[in-house]
């Protein structure tokens, strides 16, 4: 196991646990001391390799990331006996890590929290940079919070489980690094793929761990989400709709908005026409849908309430070039009118 430590401007301090194993789980959070809270799903597969710890679970699915579940887990944590020096450790993808880490910051105003992300798409994106997030109706992480758990640990063993599906899923997020801040992601994305990767998984290791590293540079430059953050948000203003609106998994989702984004910076920003087709490329290659049929106005209506709505209108994330990000106010009517790109 090779390890590094972040200290953010709250002053929280985040171990990050790389090529790491059941036995240095154990070290870093001791049995007695620690909760797992998992999925059902991730449950079935993996509880055997946990059976030293008290374990809760809770049903698997973005529906059940409410608060009607933080709810539920809180009054197992009572029943379980815990206490403000108990850590909380979530283990399974992004609904897991949100749930967990929402939960953690609230229990008895705080308790410890660490994450062992189960998913490509949670180890290089969910798991890491401290925001949580539960959904209130057809709202996503209306409700959330900032707080960086104690560690987050990298067993990479965990992906031989996942599904077809999710490694795509995951691959989305790895894309959005490259457009957003490093294009040497975006170089290596170009001349590999899906099946490459899982015959090379120390090269996977190396690129998650490079994600890790573009993430964290960008929190540790504005934990609160006040500047430079924003640019996470890349393809996530209409890829929310789209994944509330019409259950597409979380990357498939982004990877869509990812092409409105671009649609939206080659008029306001300049941005090369070569690029949207690179990106239609890319989300191929990495067998990601590049479109949707989807009704304009149903997802106008979801966007005018994101919560990253402003008085003046929509805060959007555009790409002047390939890694290099900004935000501009967009107005309602000049989103409906790139969300045509995907259809």
């Amino acid at each position: 196991m090779k390890s590094h430590a972040i200290t953010f401007s709250s002053g929280a301090t985040t171990e990050y646990h790389f090529e790491a194993s059941s036995d240095d789980l154990k070290r870093v959070a001791p049995p007695a001391e620690t909760i797992v809270i998992m999925d059902e799903t991730v449950a079935d597969l993996h509880a055997e390799k946990l059976t030293d710890y008290r374990l809760l679970t809770f049903p698997a699915g973005e529906q059940y990331k409410t608060l009607e579940t933080i709810n539920r887990l809180t009054e197992q944590l009572i029943e379980a006996g815990a206490n403000r020096g108990t850590m909380l450790l979530g283990i399974g993808g992004g609904v897991v890590t949100d749930i967990v880490g929402f939960l953690a910051a609230t229990f008895m105003r705080g308790v410890p929290v660490a994450f062992v992300p189960t998913t490509l798409l949670s180890q290089v994106d969910a798991a890491i940079g401290g925001k949580n997030g539960v959904n209130t109706g057809l709202h996503k992480n209306m409700l959330g919070t900032i707080r960086q758990p104690r560690f987050v640990l990298f067993d990479i063993d965990f992906l031989s489980t996942l599904p077809d599906e999710q490694w795509s899923n995951g691959f989305a997020e790895v894309i959005k690094y490259g457009y957003i801040a490093d294009v040497r992601i975006l170089t290596t994305l170009q001349s590999t793929d899906i099946a490459w990767f899982l015959k090379h998984p120390q090269k996977l290791a190396e690129l998650i761990e490079g994600c890790v590293d573009v993430k964290n540079k960008i929190v540790h430059a504005d934990e609160l989400e006040v500047g430079l953050r924003q640019m996470l948000n890349f393809g996530h203003t209409a890829g929310h709709a789209f994944e509330t609106l019409y259950g597409l998994p979380h990357g498939h989702a982004i990877g869509l908005g990812m092409r409105v984004a671009l649609a939206l910076s080659e008029r306001h920003k300049g941005l090369s026409k070569e690029t949207g087709p690179q990106l239609k490329q890319l989300l191929e290659r990495f067998e990601l849908p590049t479109s949707l049929e989807h009704n304009a106005d149903d997802v106008m209506q979801l966007l005018v309430t994101d919560k990253k709505r402003r008085k003046e209108g929509i805060e959007y994330v555009l790409i002047e070039k390939a890694g290099v990000a900004m935000t501009k106010i967009l107005q309602p009517a000049e989103i409906r009118e790139a969300l045509s790109v995907v259809a």
